[in-house]
């Protein structure tokens, strides 16, 4: 027993330093919401453990792990991200940012004059299979070089983004090399053998040039720089008429010091200048600007940074956006409130129904009427798109408004009113059966003594329906009705599925339909975009569906309260 508590006690030390180590190292790299709720999980864990009056709560750590990163990190993350630029042109931080500026290949030009190599590629073979593994010799009409191996300097996921190679004269690299008929055949290095095996220059290489190129330049060669001892720096680029060559580059960017106006206050300070003009880049709002010899601003790259209330602000300030914004949040109110009336009313009117116990056959219609409901969503939704609402096969268009009534189709997805009216349509089918299995149950728990009681009074069968059944049944209904009114107001898949939120609305710059809600254009915004991904402003759109669906559900829940009076 006492080896049990110890091993035990070691795990948990263990998994507390481990811990720590993760959060620490997920704070460094900027996750800073995700290693705060790493930390509060640490000490709420071993706090339940270590404290004997937390007993208790031991067995709540697995909920605990499953609240706290499913649910308290995303919102937190959501909070964070809309007071950002995050989104397309802005995923990286600053110092990434930078940081592949000064290195990647792409921001290099090649020096005018400047001096160019010939070079020979030469690759260890294993058998007759050429492998990856290559040596590079260059040589610039007076010279031969040799590349020492190269070390990389930048990498991401596992693939170069720069490296580096000193070049050394070839006979002093302390190399042994085979020649035949005065080309250098095969270079010995370290017990390994390079046989020679590709250059531009020589024809009868020709049939190497695939595997060169996509085995050996693409994925390595052309992102090294090759540095002489006056540390030019050369690499290969490839040139308009399509050749690969070995060429003096120099990066176009680099760190220096240079005077900017901030806050209207001169000062100096490191950063990026162009190497070409000698000018500084500008940062505004994120975005890194450079300017070319017409004096003219042209965006780099961009890095996430702090928007303020942007994101929030856009959506009333920004006509392009405030117009589709506003109508769709029209429309989801109306969207949200008509699917639940009328699966309600459809749903209890069926119940009524079905609650007569004179009606014959009552388990049959019941099992029927609830396939709507048990059929997965989609597929039924599928069903509806493409079987019902086809402007071309649709039955409803091919048999009975052109067949029957010998009218135009009913452009159903092209037009926002009949568009709006088969997503309606669609939802009320899914919907009505949860209603009137709801209602069913609360029906059948109204004692019959009322009932009773009413028509000994004189009482009709509406006023026991609107004193006795409505009341009765809203007791039981009512924050159902609350949660459905939610459901329905955050109801993508149906939403998605059957219009895409088409057909999209005019003058807009975001992508808007007429039978978006929000959830569905908070969905495009980020993921979606015409102009690109534009997460910061989708978790803003995201914070205020929430206060939104909070708030009325929180009204609802206290109007439906009144119900309860009904049974006190």
């Amino acid at each position: 027993m006492k080896l049990f508590r110890i091993l035990g006690w070691s795990l948990l030390v263990l998994f507390t330093i481990f811990s720590i180590l993760g959060g620490i190292f997920l704070f460094t790299k900027g996750f800073y919401e995700l290693s705060v709720t790493l930390f509060a999980l640490i000490f709420l864990i071993d706090f339940f453990i270590i404290n004997r009056n937390a007993y208790p709560y031991r067995y709540m750590i697995p909920a605990l792990i499953l609240l706290f990163i499913l649910v308290l990190y995303p919102i937190a993350f959501t909070i964070r991200t809309a007071f950002t630029n995050y989104g397309t042109g802005h995923i990286s931080t600053r110092q990434e940012v930078i940081e592949r500026l000064l290195v990647d290949p792409i921001y290099t030009y090649v020096v005018e004059d400047g001096k160019q190599f010939s070079y020979s590629i030469y690759v260890r073979y294993e058998g007759t299979r050429p492998t990856q593994e290559f040596k590079i010799i260059l040589n610039d009409g007076n010279d031969t070089f040799i590349a020492r191996d190269y070390k990389v300097l930048k990498s991401e996921a596992g693939s170069i983004i720069l490296a580096e190679a000193d070049l050394i004269k070839l006979n002093e690299s302390g190399l042994r090399v085979e020649r035949q008929e005065g080309r250098i055949e095969f270079i010995f290095d370290a017990g390994k053998i390079f046989k020679y095996f590709y250059s531009p220059d020589d024809p009868e290489t020709t049939i190497n040039e695939d595997f060169f190129r996509y085995q050996i330049l693409f994925p390595v060669l052309s992102k090294i720089e090759f540095v002489d001892s006056a540390q030019n720096r050369f690499a290969i680029r490839q040139f308009e008429d399509g050749t690969f060559r070995l060429v003096q580059i120099n990066h176009l960017y680099k760190l220096g010091l240079a005077e900017v106006i901030e806050k209207g206050k001169s000062i100096v300070k490191v950063v990026l200048i162009n190497t070409k003009t000698g000018k500084p880049l500008i940062e505004e709002n994120g975005t890194i600007y450079d300017i070319n010899e017409k004096g003219e601003r042209f965006a780099v790259a961009g890095y996430i940074s702090g928007y303020g209330l942007k994101n929030f602000t856009r959506i009333f300030t920004d006509p392009t956006i405030s117009g589709p914004f506003a109508r769709i949040f029209v429309w989801n109110f109306t969207w949200a409130a008509l699917s639940v009336l009328f699966t309600f009313v459809i749903g209890l009117s069926l119940a009524l129904v079905l609650n007569n116990p004179n009606l014959r056959g009552r388990t049959i219609y019941r099992s029927l009427l609830i396939i709507p409901w048990a059929i997965p969503a989609f597929i039924s939704v599928l069903v509806w798109k493409n079987g019902f609402f086809n402007e071309t096969y649709g039955i409803l268009n091919k048999f009975i408004i052109t067949g029957l009534f010998g009218r135009e189709p009913i452009r159903w997805f092209n037009d926002p009113f009949w568009a709006k009216v088969a997503v309606l349509t669609v939802n009320t089918w899914l919907g009505f059966p949860y209603m009137m299995v709801v209602s069913l149950g609360a029906l059948q728990s109204i004692p019959e003594d009322y009932y009773e009681a009413a028509a000994i009074d004189g009482a009709t069968k509406w006023q026991r329906f609107w004193k006795i059944t409505f009341p009765l049944l809203m007791t039981t209904v009512a924050p159902l009705l609350v949660g459905s009114f939610a459901f329905n107001f955050n109801n993508f898949v149906n939403i998605y599925l059957l219009t895409g939120g088409g057909p999209a609305m005019p003058n807009t710059t975001t992508p808007a339909g007429a039978t978006d809600i929000l959830i569905s254009y908070t969905y495009k915004l980020a993921f979606e975009g015409g102009r690109g991904q534009d997460f910061g402003f989708a978790s803003a759109i995201s914070i205020l569906i929430f206060l939104i669906v909070g708030s009325l559900s929180f009204i609802n829940f206290k109007l439906s309260g009144s119900f309860e009076e009904v049974n006190r």
